[in-house]
């Protein structure tokens, strides 16, 4: 095919995937379009790999040699990743969602990394070229971003999997440390950029920069409590999305610059979002530690929940106008979403006004609840934000929080000493009666007490949250 013709052939495909990529995202942000969304970027996604193997000549590298036969390699890494992302998919539940999400983070940043490192292999056995400094830069900063979210997911992963980090991590001077390590990474990218691919200052360059932000990566999270692990999240996927951004620069390949730039700012722009919903700032969130602080206990009231029977609680709900449930992470772990929609279609047909509070950071990971329910087939329209259902909740007859603890603690309200205090919460405190469905009296995430559940008008219902609903449904049934 002609040279010319074949360029651009290549350059409408790759207009072609981006415009799917941002229709899809696009498409992503509503419960109803999501599948679409998804559907079109895999579209995307699958006519992005097909140009870039024709671009790079790897569909005519067919030999009878296995070892230099690009078709092979091509084949083994698809059938590899469809083996795991479909014993993946079927395995994993909707409770180890968060840390698979952060493992997919992470192995977005490492193949960002690799890709970088291979070009600089390339590089340094391609005489003919000279790299150029803005080249070298990018590409450094992949292999610098990259590693970052590399690691940096890793622990998120082991924090939220509950496999590593199980206690507090303290580094002493951690913003010295983290600070000499960044500096040194950038000297190495400097020394790369500036002093040629195929020298010995480039090879120092490059390991330093990579070892250098694979330890950053770890210090940077490693220090950071399980209450802050969704917005890390977020901040990741923003982190492998500009590795990938780079990549594209470095490589010279426009559609990975685009996907990587949407990916990026949308991950970065839900992340300022999340900070938001915690009274947060992102600088607090990297070096200061409110995640591994935990309040006095014994600075309460001293007073004991009240508990009330499913019998009992059933009377209250069945004589309700209106019910507000506000889950939370819990609800996940009991798997008790389906059970949660039983008993709403029957508090409707039963004359109650019903809807769900959904908090930004409730989970382990942005939108965990909307995923949650949306599985369940809840209406789109019922899920509420923190803002539309605080000014009603003063007039709503009975709360129901599931599994939530922190975002539903009055202390961010009322008490200037709790770490909590500004984050925007839920106000289910307002509500004429608030049930609790928990397994026991522990605290949330972040292991900070909640004065919620000894309040006048608040009740626990002890027990297995998905049993406990299952229970509710079947007094609805038999009444």
């Amino acid at each position: 095919m002609n040279t010319q013709l074949s360029s651009v052939i290549i350059t409408v495909l790759y207009m072609v995937a981006s415009v799917l990529f941002i229709r899809g995202i696009k498409l992503l942000g509503k419960a109803d379009t999501a599948r679409k969304g998804n559907l079109l970027s895999s579209v995307g996604m699958m006519i992005a790999v097909v140009t870039v193997l024709a671009e790079k000549e790897v569909v005519g590298s067919f030999t009878a040699n296995p070892f230099t036969n690009g078709y092979v390699y091509v084949i083994a890494a698809v059938a590899i990743g469809a083996i795991i992302g479909a014993v993946w998919s079927q395995k994993v539940e909707m409770t180890g969602m968060p840390q698979l999400v952060a493992l997919f983070n992470g192995f977005g940043g490492l193949s960002s990394l690799l890709v970088a490192l291979t070009q600089y292999l390339n590089d340094t056995h391609d005489t003919t070229t000279k790299v150029d400094p803005f080249t070298g830069v990018t590409l450094g900063l992949t292999i610098a971003i990259g590693a970052i979210a590399f690691t940096g997911s890793v622990v998120a992963w082991g924090k939220l999997s509950g496999k590593m980090f199980k206690k507090s991590v303290a580094i002493p001077a951690k913003n010295y440390i983290n600070a000499i390590l960044a500096i040194a990474g950038l000297v190495g990218i400097g020394l790369y950029a500036f002093s040629g691919a195929d020298t010995q200052l480039a090879l120092t360059g490059i390991v330093l920069v990579t070892v250098t932000y694979l330890i950053l990566g770890l210090t940077m999270v490693v220090t950071i409590g399980g209450g802050d692990m969704p917005v890390i999240i977020s901040l990741l996927n923003a982190f492998s999305g500009l590795a990938a951004a780079f990549a594209g620069l470095a490589i010279a390949n426009s559609v990975l610059v685009v996907s990587g730039c949407l990916v990026g700012t949308s991950g970065l722009i839900l992340t300022l979002i999340m900070c938001k919903a915690m009274n947060r700032t992102l600088y607090s969130l990297l070096f200061g530690s409110f995640g591994a602080k935990s309040s006095k206990k014994g600075d309460g009231s001293g007073k004991e929940p009240k508990s009330m029977s499913v019998e009992d609680a059933y009377l209250i709900l069945e004589a309700a106008s209106s019910v507000v449930f506000i889950p939370g992470y819990g609800m996940a772990v009991a798997q008790a979403q389906h059970a949660v929609k039983e008993l709403a279609d029957k508090l409707e047909e039963n004359g109650a006004e019903v809807n769900f509070a959904i908090h930004p950071v409730a989970g382990r990971m942005p939108g965990h609840m909307n995923v949650l329910l949306a599985e369940a087939n809840v209406p789109y329209e019922q899920l509420k934000t923190a803002d539309e259902m605080n000014p009603q909740m003063s007039n709503t007859d009975v709360a129901i929080v599931i599994g939530a603890n922190d975002v539903v603690n009055p202390s961010a309200v009322d008490d200037e000493t709790s770490p909590l205090y500004g984050m925007p919460i839920i106000n289910a405190f307002e509500a004429r009666t608030v049930f609790v469905l928990k397994r026991g009296k522990g605290t949330g995430f972040s292991g900070i007490e909640n004065p919620l559940f000894t309040n006048d008008n608040t009740v626990m219902i002890y027990g297995d949250a998905k049993q406990t609903v299952s229970s509710l449904v079947s007094e609805f049934d038999e009444g």
